[in-house]
This record gives structure tokens, sequence and C-alpha cells, in this order.
């Protein structure tokens, strides 16, 4: 199949290779070939063997305890991979497994790999399962030792075997070295070309079984930030749980950042996706009001959600994800600058406050300090906090080009609202004139929308403001 390769299994005590050990290792070497070298150890992981690992595999917590640690054996595996290729059953499980395992060595694992679930996809199109039982049952394969490590490899090497009598030593070259060209990397029972993905702008979307999204994500290059995804589930949990659930990617081109960031932040508020946590959880998004008057009490109302309109963000001062965010800033802000937490409205009682009585509040609940001055340095320190007030007399559009790719996008705001993106004049005109449907106040699209509206004229970015009685550019 290759000039030198090795057929490897892990047994392990889970599915994290961050987490869980090994337990057992089998290899087995081919030259020319030709098998040169058989090897196999159980591994005494350090941690516990649990009982359906145990049931799974027949390998008990009394049958690792004397056996070597991995850094005992590790030299002669590194001897074994020496100039080979790592080939295995699912290889990005096996390989996670041993580049943390050299790791906590401090010892960098550099082998090609090959999976030999891909191969068997490629090889034999026609069979939608391509797991080890699977293949066992349809090419009669038998083993008296499975999910044990060197039976596992037996059973690898008896379907190559197969696979070279009924397509040829040819076509399993053939489709090996296509593997090995860059694909190694990708969950086996991904149906999605990877190379068909362009390396441009835009929004990607992973999916499992479910018509339900597992994760959205964006980036100005798709495929290579798709492919680090899936180069980082060695090292991270959730990057490993996307990979062992995804079945196909779907992915939308975009001019730029711009609009890839603004199309990530509307999928994911409609879709919901399991692995998205930041850009999901807006429910409790809040920000702080503050009182005209120096003597009401409190001086600051926490408004929440959609009672955040924007017309109002002159008076306030945030925004914030939760309450318990917004509360545990203003107690800094009250420790740094001596404000008295009475007066904010984070602190019950009357009269002399707690705070002032170990000199960390300059007296505002007890008259040793005018409410107007209280008043005024409560605003100088949240005044880097204060929600823009919209710039603009109307709505305004964003054209993004992006020159590589001569694509154009125009986003349209509108009180730091997103309300659509199209991709010509006649497109712009039709949203301009009709009633559309902004989001509510979204945190992730205010800050790029600070980011990018105020700052004109920005790489490929220029800004174009309408009249908002007509709907156009003005003249």
């Amino acid at each position: 199949m290759l000039p030198c390769y090795v057929l490897l299994d892990l047994e392990t005590t889970g599915g994290n290779p961050v987490n869980d050990r090994i337990t057992e290792i089998a290899a087995v070497r081919v030259e020319q070939g030709v098998e040169v070298a058989r090897w196999s150890t159980l591994v005494n992981p350090g941690v516990h063997v649990s009982g359906f690992i145990e049931r799974l595999t027949g390998i008990s917590n009394a049958m690792v305890a004397k056996a070597p640690r991995f850094s005992e054996v590790s030299n002669e595996l590194l001897a074994l991979l020496n100039d080979a290729v790592l080939v295995a059953h699912n290889v990005r499980f096996d390989h996670g497994f041993l580049l943390n395992e050299f790791s906590r060595m401090d010892v960098a694992l550099r082998v090609k790999t090959l999976c030999t679930v891909r191969l068997s996809r490629l090889l034999y199109p026609q069979f939608k399962s391509h797991g080890l039982d699977a293949i066992m049952q349809r090419h009669g394969i038998a083993s008296t030792a499975r999910h044990r490590a060197m039976g596992d490899v037996d059973v690898m090497q008896s379907w190559l075997k197969l696979a070279q009598a009924e397509l040829g030593m040819a076509s399993i070259n053939r489709h090996a070295q296509r593997l090995l060209q860059g694909s190694a990397a990708l969950p086996p029972q991904l149906d999605t070309k990877v190379s068909d993905i362009p390396d441009a702008p835009g929004v990607y979307i992973f999916y499992g079984d479910s018509p339900l999204p597992l994760y959205v994500g964006k980036s100005v290059k798709l495929r290579s930030r798709v492919m680090a995804h899936f180069q980082a589930a060695s090292r991270n949990a959730r990057e490993m749980r996307i990979a062992q659930e995804i079945r196909r990617i779907e992915w939308t081109e975009t001019a730029g950042e711009l609009g890839a960031l603004l199309l990530e932040a509307r999928l994911v508020k409609a879709q919901q996706p399991l692995h998205n946590r930041q850009l999901r959880h807006e429910g409790d998004l809040c920000a702080w009001r503050l009182e005209v008057n120096p003597n009401s009490r409190p001086l600051l109302t926490l408004v929440r959600g959609s009672e955040m309109v924007p017309q109002q963000f002159g008076a306030l001062y945030g925004p914030y994800r939760s309450r318990n965010q917004a509360q545990s800033h203003l107690r800094e802000l009250a420790d740094t600058e001596g404000l008295c937490l009475q007066a904010l409205g984070l602190e019950s009682g009357k009269g002399r406050c707690f705070a002032h009585q170990i000199d960390q509040c300059k007296g505002v609940c007890c008259g040793e300090e005018a409410p107007e001055r209280h008043h005024l340095r409560l605003q100088m320190a949240l005044a880097s906090h204060k929600l823009q007030v919209w710039p603009f007399a109307g709505k305004v559009g964003v054209r993004e080009y992006n020159p590589r790719t001569e694509r154009t996008d125009i986003h349209l705001f509108d009180q730091w609202c997103h309300l659509a993106t199209v991709h010509s004049d006649e497109e712009l005109h039709d949203a301009l004139n009709s009633h559309c449907e902004p989001l509510a106040f979204n945190l992730d699209t205010y800050r790029q929308a600070i980011k990018h509206l105020l700052v004109r004229g920005k790489g490929h970015l220029k800004i174009v403001e309408f009249n908002s009685d007509r709907g156009e550019p003005p003249a």
C-alpha cells in the first residue's frame, strides 16, 4: 500500500484525548509490503478504568496496575514509527491520544497519518457504514479479540489484504496517496469535500445528523478556519465533540469580514447552534440608566433587553451580558472612585454607609459630599462605558468590496441594528423602501457597527448615508 507504514490501535479509558489515557498499544510495521515488526503492550494509565471500559475492552484496573507507564514504552513506539506513515481506523482518535501523551513528556510527535475509515469510503463508496464492525461483517472477517489493540490491528491488516485482492494494489495506492495529501486530519464520517470550500471570507455551518446546526463560525479564510477546528480536536474537548458529531458543512461567501460577522450573528440568533454558547446567550443583556437628578435614589437603574432603546443611549452605560456582570463592574467602579453603594442602589439602608466608615466612600450618604459632586464623579467614572447615540440622520449603508473576488455586499444599518445585507443597487433600493424588521439590540452587532461606521473609508468599506424621508442616497 505504502513503502513503509505502521498499523496501530489504542485502547483508552475514554474518548477524550485531553483527559483520558491509553491502556493498551498495538503496532505492526510493514515495509515494502512485508511485515517486519509486531509489538503490543498494556499501559498503566495512572487513572481509574471505569466498569464500562472494562466490559468493552476486557482491560481491568488489575491488568494495568503493574504495566509500564507510557513514558516507559515511548521510545520503543517512536522507533516503530520512525520514517513510517501512521495508519489507524479513525486515525484522528489514536493520533490525538499520542499527541497528548507525547506532549506531556515535552516531545513533539511528527508523523504522517492515514485513516482506514476514509480509505474504506474511497475504495467502497457503495457502502454507507465504514466502522470496523461493518467492515468485518461485509467482508467476512472474524476476530476473537475485538476491542483489544492487537485484535483490531489484525482486522485492519486482513481488510487491507482483501481489498488488495478485490481492487488491486494500484487502486489502493492511488487512494492512499490522495489521503496523504492533507485530508488525514478530517473526521472520517465527513461527507463534504473540504477542498471545495473557498479560502475566502464568509460563514461556515457544521451539521450532524440533525437538520439543526452544531456550530456556526466565520472567517476571512473559510477553508483554513474549518481545518483549524479539526486540527485542534486532539487538544480541545469541544472541538473533539464537534469532530465526532459532524457529518456535513455548508458555507456562504461574503465580501469581507464585516459581512461574515453580521451573517454569523444572524444565523446564531435564528438557529441556536449547540456549540455557539457566547453568541447564543444574550437574553440577559442590560445597561445602567443614570438619573438626571443628583438627589435621586437610586442614581442608577438596570435596563434590560427590549427596554434598551437606541434612541435613549445618551443616558445608558454598558452594555453587559448579565445582571451579575453589570453589578460587578459597578462595584469595581465604586471601590476605585470612592462612590457610595447606597446612592448607586447596590446597598440598602439609610444614613452613613459601611464604605464611609472604612474611608471608601466620600460621604454623599451622610452629607459630607454634595450630591452634585458625587453625581459628576459617577458620570466621569461611567464615561468610557456610555452607549453611543446613533450619529446619522437616518439609515446608512456600508459598501464592502472584495477586489480579489470582485464581490460587493451592502450592509444596511439603522440605530445600530443591522437591517439587511444586499448585493446590488437594485436590492438596496428595495430594502430601503420596504419595512425591514431589525433584530432586537445585539451586543456583537453594536460593537461591529461602532467599529466600522465611526471609521469612515476604512480599507474596502465605504459609508453611504440615505435621506430618511425618501430612502435614497443624498444628492
